[in-house]
């Protein structure tokens, strides 16, 4: 799904990705599907906006990046148990990342008055969502959700400053 035009993965995470990748990944090609998309949405946010010492939904620090592909592996054990939310998302077709955020309930009412707050900077293509000295539920809540600053076809990159 990419209903904001962002990163150029339209039909990916929809049944059109699935079609190309079940074949290769017939347990697995949901996680496949989303992994594509990962990195094509990181490397569009690189492309836009690069802050040294900058953490984003698509970098975290080297730690928890480490730690999420061990854990990747763990979640490809567990495919079936993944298959109504990658179902869910697939049938998304709104493009405002926090009503689908809401929607799959990984963002609360707290976190939408927070998202409400932030403005995009001068440039247009950066929200600061906060300083952060480890990335938290809230940080990972607002990084995701920041992207609702953008618009059709205008990427918006949510970034928090890590500890220095």
């Amino acid at each position: 799904m990419d209903c904001a035009r962002w990163w150029n993965t339209d039909g990916q995470l929809g049944p059109r990705g699935a079609s190309v990748l079940r074949r290769g990944f017939p347990r697995t090609h949901s996680f496949a599907q989303a992994r594509s998309v990962f990195v094509a949405a990181e490397a569009r946010c690189e492309e836009l906006f690069k802050r040294p010492g900058s953490l984003t939904l698509w970098w975290l620090g080297e730690d928890i990046e480490e730690a999420f592909d061990l854990q990747w592996e763990v979640w490809l054990d567990q495919a079936d148990d993944w298959r109504l939310f990658f179902t869910q998302l697939a049938q998304t077709s709104v493009p405002e990342p926090q009503h689908v955020l809401a929607e799959l309930g990984l963002i609360n009412d707290g976190h939408l008055t927070e998202l409400a707050r932030l403005t995009p900077d001068a440039s247009g293509h950066s929200v600061d969502v906060g300083a952060t000295s480890e990335i938290s539920a809230a940080t990972l809540a607002l990084l995701a959700g920041g992207f609702s600053k953008g618009a059709q076809g205008k990427l918006v990159v949510p970034y928090a400053m890590g500890a220095a």
